[in-house]
């Protein structure tokens, strides 16, 4: 594999490579959508991994996207925030697991409102650098900040269930391949900050 240091990309490479994370994380967050809501009012063995794969899943997300900016010469610090935040997270679902569903939601709610407010941040740095297919990615952090509040909130709900993971990570799918979508038309017609 070439090193991404070794040649600088072009804008239109950082895009395509952007373009396909998003794809990506548009079809795993699909897949884990359908598979936690088949399972979404018990936290047994196959909802607990599945929980614990969602954050590891984007820290790896995160950290190709740090190779694309950094090659870029674009915002990163963002971006390692989300890697640490994701991490942290893992390890505080695999305890929370153990305790039941309420701490699921706790533990979930705390990540969707600061990673909310970290996808905010650097789709507005990135919007404000002229990159295309940023709109939905801003969109979405702010609706994850007050989506995690609200999972927050149902954990001290008798009924607390994971039903409403599923329907989080399917919408932040959506955008994903919103953007991705966007950012292909950009590239297409040539033109920038879509």
């Amino acid at each position: 594999m070439a090193s991404s240091t070794a040649t600088p990309v072009t804008a239109k490479d950082d895009t395509g490579s952007l373009r396909r994370l998003y794809f990506l994380r548009f079809a795993f967050a699909t897949v884990w959508a359908v598979l936690v809501f088949a399972s979404a009012h018990s936290l047994n063995p196959l909802s607990a991994t599945l929980l614990v794969i969602y954050p590891l899943f984007d820290v790896a997300c995160a950290v190709l996207d740090i190779r694309s900016a950094k090659a870029n010469h674009g915002p990163v610090r963002g971006l390692y925030a989300n890697v640490a935040l994701s991490a942290l997270t893992t390890a505080g679902l695999v305890a929370a697991a153990a305790s039941g569903i309420p701490a699921v939601l706790r533990v979930w709610g705390a990540w969707a409102i600061t990673a909310g407010a970290v996808q905010l941040i650097v789709g507005a740095l990135r919007r404000r650098r002229g990159m295309a297919g940023q709109w939905p990615m801003i969109l979405s952090g702010a609706i994850s900040t007050f989506a995690g509040a609200s999972f927050v909130a149902q954990a001290g709900k008798a009924n607390a269930s994971l039903g409403s993971l599923a329907g989080y990570a399917f919408l932040g799918g959506v955008f994903f391949l919103v953007s991705a979508l966007r950012l292909r038309q950009s590239d297409r017609t040539g033109r920038a900050g879509v």
